[in-house]
């Protein structure tokens, strides 16, 4: 029995740092990181989380939220002018000036091809204009606790729109309680008609079209200021799980950011006990101000 007890205690030592190594963090590209169970509020993973750095087109999200909260119609035609034309970057549009499509189109490709001439459109149709509409994301932000965060514009083209890991959970969480941001920000493709012309938009987001990721909101963005950037509300290993990369560089670093986390919640799962289900240890609590509060806005 002695010898017995001796051998399980030998090999308690010795499994036990082959199991801390198991489970160590992922060693994540991006700059800053967060992963955030979304039920529970537990912070899996944090990386930077407090730094506030420029996010690019992330920006759309709040937009998006701040239109619907308006109740705007989402019929109501939208025209591209010129002063949706991008004069700071540069940046390549398919929609022409003069493009109209409905409030709800605009806003599809905003979120999903992260379209900035549609993403402008929206914020200069808001009532009172691009003005009113910046005014009423900040208020949100505030109101959802985003204390780093700043927007300066409703495209994510200027590099003083920033914010923090952190505040990105609570406006991913946020964003998730809209149905059609969910619906618009996970297609993976959609169709307008421009005249006489079909044109076809694809996600920016190429994980939205494998079959191993079940994501149920996703935004990209990029700016040279920003590196590239990714948020996700996805379920992973049967939980709801926020993702927020900020600052990757390289074309797929934040592709592979957000494949070793899944990795590594797959493999921790795989490992849980009955007294760890999660078979992680939480490095901290998200404070959501949605949490109890499931209407959106």
């Amino acid at each position: 029995m002695r010898i017995l007890f001796a051998f399980l205690v030998a090999l308690a030592v010795v499994s036990t740092p082959v199991l801390a190594r198991e489970l160590r963090q992922p060693a994540l590209k991006s700059q800053a990181a967060l992963v955030v169970d979304q039920e529970s509020g537990e912070i899996l993973l944090g990386k930077n989380a407090d730094s506030t750095l420029p996010i690019a087109s992330l920006t759309k999200l709040m937009t998006a939220i701040v239109t619907l909260d308006a109740e705007l119609d989402a019929d109501e035609p939208v025209t591209v002018t010129k002063a949706d034309v991008d004069r700071l970057r540069g940046s390549h549009s398919r929609l022409q000036v003069g493009t109209t499509l409905s409030r709800d189109e605009m806003m599809h490709l905003a979120l999903m091809a992260s379209e900035n001439r549609a993403a402008s459109a929206i914020a200069n149709s808001y009532p009172g204009g691009k003005d009113s509409c910046v005014l009423a994301m900040n208020l949100k932000a505030q109101l959802l606790g985003m204390t780093g965060t700043r927007f300066e514009d409703g495209t994510g083209l200027s590099s003083r729109n920033v914010s923090t890991a952190q505040d990105l959970a609570k406006l991913v969480e946020a964003a998730h309680a809209y149905p059609k941001i969910r619906e618009f920000t996970t297609s993976t493709s959609y169709q307008v008609k421009v005249g006489r012309r079909t044109m076809r938009f694809g996600n920016t987001n190429n994980l939205t079209r494998s079959s191993r990721w079940e994501i149920g909101l996703s935004k990209t963005g990029y700016i040279a200021e920003a590196g590239r950037c990714l948020v996700m509300q996805v379920t992973l290993a049967e939980r709801s799980i926020i993702i927020v990369l900020l600052d990757s560089w390289g074309k797929y670093t934040r592709v592979g950011d957000a494949t070793r986390i899944r990795q590594w919640l797959e493999f921790a799962a795989s490992r849980a006990t009955p007294r760890s289900a999660a078979g992680l240890v939480p490095v901290g609590d998200f404070a959501s101000p949605l949490r109890g509060n499931g209407q959106p806005g």
